[in-house]
């Protein structure tokens, strides 16, 4: 183990789960309520653009009256390892260098040897790798389910903008619940 892992495992820390989710513009088909004979129609254009987020949540590792934090990162395209490392950035401002023990699956990015590189040089950070195949025990697994329910079912937008605009209103409704996060 790094000095700097030894660091943070004896010192109080945010314990922060990162997951990554990446979308396109064509609409994701959920169920919804319609008069009789009147079969909703969904008219969208066949559009492939894809969007990227990153979404960062974090509890306190020994005062939970803290609460949950939540940061949320958003790109379009999907996430390289520059990406996952601007997202890192934004991590580290969002908990103003406090340190962060980070639960990451296991995509590619997320272990790469730039990643690595970049992390190594981190006294904030320590990683830890989530089990493979084991989406339950990422939380923020269940926040993008509840997006994907709500802001983003049946959305037929034209731009990535639209996407945008309703992932954000989503994530305000998530962050406002205290119970969501």
């Amino acid at each position: 183990m790094a000095a700097h892992q030894r660091r943070a495992a004896n010192t109080r820390a945010w314990i922060v789960f990162l997951d990554e989710l990446g979308v396109s513009l064509l609409p994701q088909i959920r169920r919804t309520y319609a008069r009789r004979g009147r079969t909703p129609l969904l008219r969208h254009r066949l559009n492939w653009k894809r969007a990227s987020m990153a979404g960062a949540l974090g509890y306190h590792s020994t005062d939970p009256d803290r609460g949950a934090r939540l940061c949320f990162h958003l790109k379009p395209g999907s996430y390289d390892t520059v990406g996952l490392i601007e997202v890192l950035e934004q991590v580290k401002v969002f908990y103003r260098g406090e340190r962060v023990v980070l639960v990451r699956d296991g995509l590619s990015a997320n272990w790469s040897r730039a990643m690595r590189a970049g992390v190594a040089a981190q006294d904030w950070l320590t990683l830890e790798r989530l089990p493979a195949y084991a989406p339950e025990l990422n939380p923020v697994e269940l926040l993008w389910s509840s997006l994907k329910k709500r802001e983003l079912a049946n959305l037929a937008g034209d731009r990535l903008s639209n996407f945008a605009d309703a992932t954000e209103q989503g994530i305000h409704r998530i962050d406002a619940n205290p119970r969501l996060p």
